[in-house]
């Protein structure tokens, strides 16, 4: 069972893998054509293709019970059906019109794949990272997706537009004028709900759980957080308001470079490898990030009163040179300063215990310079320990002046 296991997981991997290549061949000579419609998440595809089917065929064949891996494969593999489905209509009706055969058949299946992406995509948040619910009372949410994900799959395969307009001028070869609402209300109201609700269902993880399980659930948090964050930076700030160019070219730089957290960050969870180095992550993450947001303010708001504080008093339109040197020099001397003091607001506001227990042993340290009463001393090295590290029990043994010495080789 194990070899068939491994078997069908890496089989599963390849074929997202080589529908991913004969996608961008055919993105190629669609580009050959300037005037072909070109499918715009091309690249959140491919990635997305190569990250998750390789990381659920990992997990897939050496835990085959736990279905995580095998919705990653899926994910994958469906991902990968999508885009190539995409890039053969596009040539096939619009680059190089009835050179391949059955584009319009293409069209039809990309219309209706995303609402099966939805659906992995919230059962990975419900049986995260155990394979299994959180518990009964959750299967009405497995069900309700399951229900929406039939529904979803019927509107959309009769919808008039195709993948809603996202191959341009390619319509559904079935579409039906009536099935578009229908479509849209499942796809921008009840799949969102249903997230929502299985996200939530990591939250009850959390607060449940411990050991093992809660870093595997603070692994996904984190890359949900930081994958929801470049979508933010891309789409969500360029779309309700005016950015300069560099923002929206960082922010899908950002968002591109955390479309493999999820899977990357789920293979971590579950496989264990260096699990517990996720509170270490977040905790820089939370000091740098705050580091650079303060440092972000200082610099333009020294650039800003550097170049109006003269303009105010000498008539000068800027002096920009004197502005940016000096905003650079302010920033180099605040550095190490901030540093630390976000540190230690981070660390006493979310790691209590680890600080209290940094400071239990700096105390103890400064006493054990100046410490001669051997048994005082021993009190406060149990004390400590209990302190910090809180065990069951802890004791002390000193070896007396009379024990004779253990002879080694």
């Amino acid at each position: 069972m194990s070899l068939r296991a491994s078997w069908l997981a890496w089989s599963l991997c390849a074929i997202p893998l080589v529908l991913t290549a004969l996608s961008l061949l055919l993105l190629v000579l669609n580009l050959s054509h300037p005037n072909t419609h070109i499918y715009a998440p091309w690249l959140d595809n491919t990635l997305t293709a190569m990250s998750y089917a390789p990381v659920g065929a990992l997990i897939a064949s050496r835990h085959p019970a736990n279905p995580v891996g095998w919705l990653l494969c899926l994910f994958g593999l469906v991902i990968s059906i999508s885009h190539f489905g995409a890039e053969y209509a596009i040539y096939a009706l619009l680059a190089q019109p009835n050179s391949l055969p059955a584009g319009e058949a293409m069209a039809w299946i990309v219309s209706w794949m995303l609402s099966v992406i939805n659906g992995v995509t919230v059962f990975l948040l419900l049986l995260f990272p155990t394979g299994r619910l959180p518990g009964r009372r959750w299967r009405w949410l497995a069900w309700l997706t399951v229900a929406f994900v039939v529904v979803g799959v019927i509107s959309s395969a009769f919808a008039s537009e195709a993948l809603l307009g996202v191959l341009g001028p390619i319509r559904n070869p079935l579409g039906i004028e009536g099935f578009s609402g229908v479509y849209k209300v499942v796809l921008y109201i009840a799949f969102p709900l249903l997230s929502v609700a299985a996200a939530f269902t990591l939250f009850v993880r959390l607060r449940r759980s411990r050991g093992v399980e809660r870093q595997q659930v603070k692994w996904f948090a984190y890359a949900a957080a930081a994958n929801v964050t470049g979508i933010i930076l891309a789409y969500v700030i360029p779309g309700v308001m005016d950015t300069p160019l560099w923002f929206e070219r960082l922010g899908f730089a950002f968002n591109i470079a955390t479309v493999p957290a999820i899977p990357v960050a789920i293979g971590i969870a579950i496989l264990r490898h260096r699990l517990y180095d996720i509170d270490l992550i977040i905790n820089r993450t939370l000091v740098y990030g705050a580091l650079t947001a303060t440092l972000a303010l200082i610099y333009f708001g020294g650039v800003t009163a550097t170049q109006a504080i003269p303009q105010t008093f000498t008539g000068q339109e800027d002096l920009p040179q004197l502005a940016i040197v000096a905003s650079t020099l302010l920033i180099a001397a605040l550095f190490n300063p901030l540093r630390r003091r976000i540190q230690d607001f981070i660390d006493q506001r979310f790691y209590r215990q680890k600080y209290d227990a940094a400071r239990t042993l700096e105390e103890f340290g400064a006493r054990l310079r100046d410490e001669t009463d051997l048994e005082e001393l021993a009190d406060d090295m149990i004390s400590v320990v209990l302190d910090t590290v809180r065990p069951e029990h802890a004791s002390l043994w000193l070896r007396s002046k009379d024990q004779p010495t253990e002879n080694r080789p």
